[in-house]
């Protein structure tokens, strides 16, 4: 996968971005890992298996509308009810949750716009339970954001690919809500992403490589990696020594 430069629509914006919102699973931490570990072992009793194409569907929504997608897709839902899948999964995502490592260049980049006074939060579909032991190993990183929207906050209503995430993160940064225009959104996920652009805002994709290309075409920009990312091309404060192959489409 090559890193794409941002879109022609985007280039109108790229000096207004103030706000920065991060989604977590996948993008800042390595955690998508556990869940597809997971879900193809519960589908091995089942003699089918997990592929990408579904995970990209799952990825990024509340729990109980992923599990949903997991038992209609396989056709295991008479057999398995999305209530019953998450149960049976809890018990060994619970230990490997905080044995997660962050992405390559989440703690540079977090860092970098915390230091250069660039407010940051998290929006993310996981609950708060799973946020705690996600995060065990990681709070000092993620005390630097601003705030965190989790899957279970109230003001949730619906889960990616709606808005409702994104713009409640928007109102709760000071002097809030913030224009969405000049938000700039990380994504790993398609529903993700499509709830960013749904809220109005801009949206860096570091999607895996291994979800089909066909995904990246809502998305501003495409990076394989948040190391590549240049904070100059959206109007923010340079990295120092940075380096990007990132190349232009306009």
């Amino acid at each position: 996968m090559a890193n794409e430069g941002i879109n022609d629509t985007s280039c109108a914006r790229k000096g207004s971005i103030t706000h920065v919102i991060f989604d977590m699973d996948g993008l800042l931490l390595d955690t998508e890992k556990f869940y597809t570990e997971v879900q193809e072992i519960i589908l091995a009793r089942y003699n089918k298996t997990f592929d990408w194409s579904l995970k990209a569907k799952m990825m990024g929504k509340k729990a109980i509308e992923a599990a949903r997608v997991f038992v209609e897709e396989t056709g295991i839902s008479d057999s398995l009810t999305a209530e019953d899948f998450l149960v049976e999964r809890e018990e060994m995502l619970q230990k490997m949750f905080p044995t997660s490592d962050l992405m390559p260049g989440a703690s540079r980049l977090i860092h970098h716009l915390h230091e250069n006074g660039i407010p940051i939060c998290v929006a993310m579909g996981t609950h708060t339970r799973h946020f705690d032991l996600k995060t065990q190993r990681h709070s000092k990183l993620f005390s630097l954001m601003h705030h965190i929207v989790r899957g279970d906050d109230p003001e949730v209503k619906q889960g990616k690919p709606s808005p409702d995430i994104f713009l409640a993160a928007a109102n709760r940064f000071e002097g809030g809500p913030v224009d969405p225009q000049m938000i700039l959104v990380f994504e790993d996920a398609p529903s993700g992403v499509l709830a960013a652009k749904n809220a109005g805002m801009s949206v860096v994709m570091v999607p895996d490589a291994r979800l089909d290309s066909s995904y990246y075409q809502v998305a501003d920009q495409v990076l394989n990696s948040l190391l590549d990312f240049s904070p100059d091309d959206w109007g923010l404060p340079p990295l120092e020594n940075a380096s990007t192959n990132s190349f232009s489409l306009v």
